[in-house]
């Protein structure tokens, strides 16, 4: 042990030498730093200080990339569901759908993407929270996961091993559940399509005949068989950090043998491209173990878990990424190639509107996969076949521009691959988070590669000057890496920042390495310990209606109505409503409203989060109110702002601490308008 500390910190030293050395001294000041309370302000309204600390703060030469980030991180607030003692988890749809894990609303399978986006915050109890959760009895393997590969991933951000290995034996256990769908004569891991999350595929339409594909098809996939690979080496990993060498060496053992397999059996000479075999063993239309007849873009999966050898035979595959007679949609990127007899054919309907589908459409979760399988292919791959980094801003930046509904940023479920339409477009369909978009930024655009070791490695993955798709400048600040604050500058020329053209890193506001070109910079950072979570609870939540704590109000008392204060989400997109919905007053006064939590039983209390939406036009906030809770048999004000709330914004309140069982809040509403309470949280600090 002794012999490899002392190498690890003459790796330090080269690593630290080589930065001076080939980067020159880093003499030059960093760049300005940006100002996030006015980009905050800007971006998220009166919003503004849920993000002020939390996010790392993004701005480049491309402002509709720079929108769609912000964007991203309203999307991320919004799926934050409060669970009360549970903490947060994240959410794929912003309200109830029938297949969701009740009373909760939890669902597994973008799970991977979640904690993709959040590991970078800088507030860690979101991430932390959630993945307590999904290993304390909310993974339900409803859809295959790469879940544990993700947990990993948070820690090669955060350093937090603690973290990493809590819920360690739980992920042993899930691993070992998912022998239900292992086929111990091929080797490989087998799912019906619509439990991959991918519906209406080439191996469940064809198991039907052309008929359907909403169910059946079992298959071997490339998905099921990457995900498993994936979480067992990173299983692996851990198991090695906790020093279970035993239990290290069996994972390690098991990714090989997947990887094997893949490669041996799921990767198509004649398709040139990784595809399904069907698993269905009595079906009149397919055959066991026969390979499905087109590609689809779940091929590329492996290379999102560096599966794939540096072979110049698998990069091949990716020309059919970017050819319009296979999966190069104008508009954004094929799940099925377009010679497929079925493809875009729509077959499943809810009432009149089209329903989701896999056999053509464009979705964002695939999207997300593929360019991560990208960059990883552009980052340590010398055997790239066409991919270029010209070829990865154009698909990133088409990708972003599905996000935009017009001039309105709205991300739906899945896209014309040829118009970029939404097809779906449900009422559940809007501001859907079933895809990573700022992970990939980070790891892809701005080239930040999370590592065990205590070195930070930068390769931003854009075009040389001059390509029609390279960026002039970019910075990101305040990013989470070990216990430290990095930033990342690009400035081409030096003309945006004018502290000199090329590469920069910051570590904690100091700059550590410069580089006059795009190239890969790697630098020694020692871990520091990761920023302690705190966990305030709050009282108020309910997630099944008709228990403690309970709400009523003064006005449309419907009981999803009067629910919905208390529930737990707190989003201020207009598409969907949410909150309590008051009538609205009389056009010739203004009217007294109230709405009240009954606890069911006395705590101590001593602060409010009230979260008003105001649209404009019939919504707006109160003029005036105050809180009062029930002392003695009475009601009794505890505390009574002078001015009205804040409008889509959190307005916090505090008061003396006092035991109580009921609050209330009154406010006066103004005359012909409602008021819709999008949350009424109570804590006790």
């Amino acid at each position: 042990m002794i012999w490899e500390d002392v190498m690890r910190a003459m790796r330090m030293l080269l690593l630290a030498g080589a930065a001076l050395a080939s980067m020159g001294a880093a003499s030059s000041p960093p760049p300005s730093a940006m100002d996030t309370h006015a980009i905050a302000a800007q971006r998220f309204g009166n919003d503004a200080p849920w993000y002020q600390d939390r996010i790392p703060f993004f701005e480049s030469a491309d402002p509709k990339i720079d929108a769609v980030y912000y964007y991203r991180w309203a999307l991320y607030r919004a799926h934050q569901r409060d669970l009360g003692e549970e903490g947060y988890i994240s959410t794929e749809f912003l309200d109830d759908v029938d297949w969701q894990r009740h009373p909760y609303a939890s669902l597994n399978d973008a799970t991977g993407f979640h904690l993709g986006e959040g590991r970078w915050l800088n507030d860690r109890r979101f991430a932390d929270d959630y993945i307590n959760f999904m290993y304390g009895g909310g993974n339900d393997r409803h859809f295959t996961d790469h879940m544990a590969d993700s947990v990993w991933g948070r820690y090669l951000v955060d350093g937090d091993r603690a973290g990493a290995l809590r819920n360690l034996p739980v992920m042993n256990h899930i691993y070992r559940l998912w022998d239900d769908k292992y086929d111990f004569d091929k080797g490989l891991y087998f799912v019906e399509p619509l439990l991959d999350a991918t519906e209406y595929t080439v191996s469940s339409i064809d198991a039907s005949g052309g008929k359907d594909g909403f169910r059946g098809g079992d298959a071997f996939r490339p998905s099921v068989n990457s995900y498993m690979f994936a979480n067992a080496r990173a299983l692996s990993s851990m198991a090695e950090m906790a020093g279970n060498k035993a239990m290290a060496a069996d994972y390690a053992a098991r990714a090989s043998a997947i990887r094997q397999r893949v490669l041996t059996d799921l990767w198509s000479e004649k398709l040139t491209h990784f595809i399904d075999r069907h698993q269905s063993r009595k079906n009149a239309f397919v055959t066991y173990w026969d390979p499905i007849r087109n590609r689809e873009l779940v091929g590329y999966l492996p290379w999102m878990f560096d599966l794939v050898p540096d072979d110049a035979k698998y990069a091949a595959a990716w020309a059919h990424l970017l050819d319009p007679a296979s999966l190069a949609g104008k508009a954004g990127m094929r799940t099925v190639e377009a010679s497929y007899e079925y493809y875009m054919r729509q077959y499943r309907y809810l009432g009149k509107d089209p329903e989701c589908q896999w056999n053509g459409p464009v979705w964002p979760y695939q999207t997300t996969q593929v360019l991560h399988g990208m960059a990883n292919l552009l980052d340590h791959y010398k055997e790239g076949g066409p991919v270029t980094r010209s070829a990865y801003m154009r698909l990133l930046r088409q990708y972003a521009a599905l996000h935009y509904q017009g001039n309105r940023l709205d991300l739906e479920e899945d896209y014309h691959p040829e118009t970029g339409k939404p097809i779906v477009g449900l009422d559940r369909s809007h501001h859907y988070f079933h895809s990573g978009f700022n992970d990939l930024i980070m790891t892809g655009l701005v080239g930040i590669r999370p590592r065990a070791d205590d070195v930070l490695e930068v390769n931003p993955l854009l075009p040389q000057s001059g390509d029609p798709q390279a960026l002039a400048w970019f910075r990101v600040q305040d990013v989470p890496y070990h216990g430290h604050k990095v930033a990342v500058t690009w400035d081409a020329d030096g003309q945006h920042y004018r502290r000199g053209k090329g590469l920069s890193i910051e570590v904690d506001g100091k700059e550590v390495a410069r580089r006059d070109t795009l190239s890969r910079i790697e630098v020694p950072v020692t871990r520091a310990a990761a920023p302690a979570i705190t966990h305030p609870i709050n009282r108020a939540v309910q997630l099944v209606r008709g228990q403690f704590p309970m709400g009523s109000a003064s006005s449309n008392d419907d009981v999803e109505n009067v629910h919905d204060a208390i529930d737990g989400r707190i989003w201020f997109f207009p598409e969907l409503p949410n909150g309590w919905s008051s009538a609205p007053s009389p056009a010739s006064a203004p009217a007294q409203q109230w709405y009240a939590i009954d606890l069911g039983k006395p705590i101590d209390l001593a602060r409010a989060e009230l979260a008003f939406f105001a649209d404009g036009k019939g919504f707006a906030v109160p003029q005036a109110y105050r809180l009062q809770a029930w002392v003695d048999g009475d009601w009794r004000d505890i505390a009574a702002p002078r001015g009205g709330p804040v409008a889509n914004g959190i307005t916090d309140v505090r008061w003396p601490k006092l035991r109580t069982g009921k609050v209330r809040l009154l406010f006066t509403q103004p005359q012909g308008k409602a008021i819709r309470l999008a949350e009424f949280k109570l804590f006790e600090e």
